[in-house]
């Protein structure tokens, strides 16, 4: 796999946003406009075996619209909440983290509850299952060596398949269940070479989190249900129920339509928890007494993997309107940044550790 081809994919990612009015571009606003005045016989028919089916496997959280207190978190005090951002945002976090831990601050212990998407996955779930170390390790060995992990995580020339589904996804203008679907869909039909077991084994790798067993109480990891649009919450409990190993949940929450996955989770095909309207998931510690809340990007300006909107201050707003007091950090992207380019590692390693001299009084004060 070369650099150019990484790059190239993601360029293809933004022509298509701009310029798909054709076919692929057409599909997601035509179709979810025929889905939305009344659905088929055979739609409604489909939606009630679906749910009568996977109505026990306790994977599907409905994503609150309005301020909710969320049940897991309702009696607790401190959470945390990691957003998404691909292979950039990983380094980011383990410098990030890592220079919390010599300010004194070890993040493994102090939260009661992590929620993790896409790039947040991983690291929140190492983080609680103690290989955070090794995590960041890992990704110190690849700022030094990006090619090996260009090659461990190919992403190619895209076929007609992975540009469908990635120009769909780059296409969307809202985060409705019907876009859910649609894009999920399309993720279904990608023929990626960084597909589900493949990345559930990277995933395993990476963070050492390969036992069956999900041994962090405290963690969650998010996704999209391919076919039903649903947001689908793993943690202990439902892992432990569906046999999902924390590698798993972490690979299934980074399934990038068109780039990788997407992943089984239980009886779900599942993709990458950043595509819908409440990227980081933000409703799901809702009710909590203190968040603190790690995104990429502040919903507006930044690098993207998606064109779904992000409302990530609304979201806060929301769960803060159920008594949740919120810190919120920005981690930002230098201009032009490719996030699935392992060579923006080692800058996003400093990046990550620089900016923790500057957050970690704030957020000793903030859990005080």
């Amino acid at each position: 796999m070369t650099q150019p081809s990484r790059r190239n994919f993601l360029k293809t990612s933004a022509v298509g946003a701009m310029a798909v009015t054709g076919a692929t571009g057409v599909a997601v606003g035509s179709a979810r406009a025929q889905s939305t005045p009344q659905k088929s016989n055979i739609e409604t028919k489909a939606d009630v075996i679906s749910k009568k089916l996977f109505a026990d496997d306790g994977l599907a959280i409905p994503i609150a619209i309005k301020p909710t207190v969320s049940k897991l978190a309702a009696n607790l005090d401190r959470t945390m909440v990691l957003g998404g951002g691909g292979e950039y945002y990983i380094a980011w976090y383990c410098g990030f983290f890592h220079g919390l831990y010599e300010a004194g601050l070890d993040m493994a212990k102090i939260p009661e509850m992590v929620v993790g998407t896409s790039a947040g996955s991983y690291v929140g779930s190492s983080l609680l299952s103690g290989e955070f170390a090794r995590l960041r390790t890992e990704f110190e060995f690849f700022a030094k060596f990006p090619e090996i992990l260009a090659k461990i995580a190919p992403v190619t020339q895209p076929n007609s398949s992975q540009l469908r589904a990635d120009q769909i996804n780059m296409s969307a203008t809202d985060g409705s269940i019907e876009t859910r679907k649609i894009i999920g869909h399309a993720a279904l039909a990608a023929d990626n070479k960084l597909n589900g077991e493949h990345l559930e084994k990277l995933a395993a790798l990476l963070t050492g989190d390969s036992k069956t067993d999900w041994p962090a109480n405290r963690m969650y990891t998010t996704g999209v249900d391919c076919y039903t649009g649903e947001r689908i919450v793993v943690g202990q409990q439902t892992a432990r129920k569906n046999n999902v190993p924390l590698a798993r949940g972490a690979a299934a929450s980074s399934s990038l339509p068109g780039v990788a996955g997407p992943t089984l989770v239980g009886q779900r095909y599942v993709m990458d928890g950043g595509i819908c309207s409440n990227p980081a998931h933000v409703d799901l510690v809702a009710g909590s007494k203190r968040a603190l809340v790690i995104t990429l990007t502040d919903g507006i300006t930044g690098a993207v993997l998606t064109t779904i909107p992000h409302p990530i201050a609304q979201n806060i707003k929301d769960i803060e309107a159920t008594g949740t007091k919120v810190h919120w950090i920005v981690a930002g992207t230098p201009p032009g940044v490719d996030l699935l380019d392992p060579r923006q590692i080692a800058g996003a390693l400093r990046t990550g550790h620089a900016r923790a001299k500057i957050e970690a009084s704030k957020i000793k004060e903030f859990w005080a």
